[in-house]
């Protein structure tokens, strides 16, 4: 896995679990329908598996 991979906030983070809200937050999502670029690295592609549902990747 190399590059990069872009992740969209489809789904409001408000009235969820604590640990999915930190999750979103560090992702650096704060609005809905934001995309960021992070690195294609286990560790992001595993926060995403995390919170299928409120987050999508984009190509």
């Amino acid at each position: 896995m190399a590059g990069t991979i872009k992740i969209k906030l489809i789904g409001s983070p408000i009235c969820t679990p604590m640990k999915h809200k930190v999750i979103v937050r560090a992702l650096g999502l704060k609005k809905m329908n934001r995309i960021v670029e992070r690195p294609d690295t286990p560790g992001f592609r595993g926060m995403v598996k995390k919170v299928p549902h409120l987050l999508a990747i984009v190509d």
